[in-house]
């Protein structure tokens, strides 16, 4: 069996509709202006580019997983590209389809995040975190749980709670407004904890 290493990729909606148009297996061509692809080497970096820049310019960011044949990406040394953790491997476009040829598996969308929106008539800490310059919208929690969180209009009320989202098995993600405690699963965390599931 190969050895491989996992890489991450932030991304906006563009690049992520040809990544899926590809059947989740290659990155598009570059563009006349992108002579370098950068996935990166850690996912609180693609996590960090995704809400810092993609989704300012776009609206929604992405941060995606995928995994290559750690022989050939050797030629591609990791890059230190500003502190201690910015770490890229940088791929002339050139080399483009080579690199596709050799990544492993699927290319996974890990997390999808999105600019701020108001939430009139949600509860104040909720309606803070979702009115913030990114909020988490779909995707996988550290455990690997999958989860979507609604947005204010996808919202409704339901026995004294707000349901706030759901699970990949289609079990509400309820918020009490009273206690301040929202149930996923057979869990109940405060919502403070829950923000802390969201922003791992």
């Amino acid at each position: 069996m190969k050895d491989i290493v996992t890489l991450w990729r932030p991304t906006g909606q563009a690049e992520l509709d040809l990544v899926a148009g590809s059947g989740w297996r290659a990155w598009p061509p570059r563009l006349p202006d992108q002579p370098i692809f950068y996935p990166v080497a850690n996912r609180w970096y693609a996590v960090k580019i995704a809400r810092e820049w993609n989704v300012p310019a776009e609206g929604v960011g992405y941060v995606t997983r995928f995994d290559v044949d750690a022989a050939f990406l050797a030629r591609y040394p990791v890059q230190q590209a500003g502190g201690r953790d910015v770490l890229e491997h940088w791929v002339p476009a050139e080399d483009m389809d080579e690199f596709n040829a050799h990544i492993v598996g699927s290319i996974v969308r890990e997390t999808e995040y999105r600019a701020g929106v108001d939430g009139p008539g949600l509860p104040d800490a909720w309606r803070e975190y979702l009115a913030g310059e990114s909020w988490f919208r779909s995707g996988f929690l550290a455990d690997g749980t999958s989860l979507t969180v609604f947005t204010p209009a996808e919202t409704s009320t339901v026995d004294g709670g707000v349901l706030v989202g759901e699970d990949g098995a289609g079990r509400a993600v309820v918020l009490d407004a009273r206690t301040g405690t929202v149930t996923l699963g057979d869990a109940r965390h405060d919502l403070a904890a829950f923000v802390r599931l969201l922003e791992w």
